[in-house]
């Protein structure tokens, strides 16, 4: 069966590595491959920015970047390995934030086609897409 969109023009696409480029997306595959991810995995701005990189309060707290974000790929992986299937799961992670409290943090974590339809997994927050 033929597509009727198959002679139709490209007017405009974005794709994930636009979104790298421009900073929507921060890829942290090397991290990721350490912790056991055999996809690509990039982190959304929003996570990076409100999750990863600690605030002052909890970096005199022994608080860093690459631990937040060894984290958050720990408890990603271990959801995976509970859950029970499916492209997008909901995940938590318990953080310490502002005035040295600990936090649960909900994300979430997709597994879809990249640009070339390889599989890679993106990690944003609940209310992103």
């Amino acid at each position: 069966m033929d597509s009727i969109w198959k002679d139709a023009e490209i007017i405009s696409q974005y794709t994930r590595a636009n979104a790298m480029e421009d900073g929507y997306l921060i890829d942290v595959t090397e991290t990721a491959k350490e912790a056991g991810f055999l996809y690509p995995v990039a982190v959304t701005r929003a996570v990076w920015a409100d999750y990863v990189v600690p605030d002052e309060k909890a970096r005199q707290y022994g608080q860093d970047e690459a631990g937040r974000l060894w984290d958050i790929l720990w408890m990603l992986k271990y959801a995976i390995k509970r859950g029970g299937g499916g492209s997008t799961l909901l995940f938590e992670v318990r953080m310490v934030m502002k005035e040295k409290s600990m936090r649960v943090v909900k994300l979430k974590s997709m597994c879809h086609p990249g640009d070339t339809v390889e599989p890679v997994i993106t990690i944003m927050t609940p209310d992103e897409d």
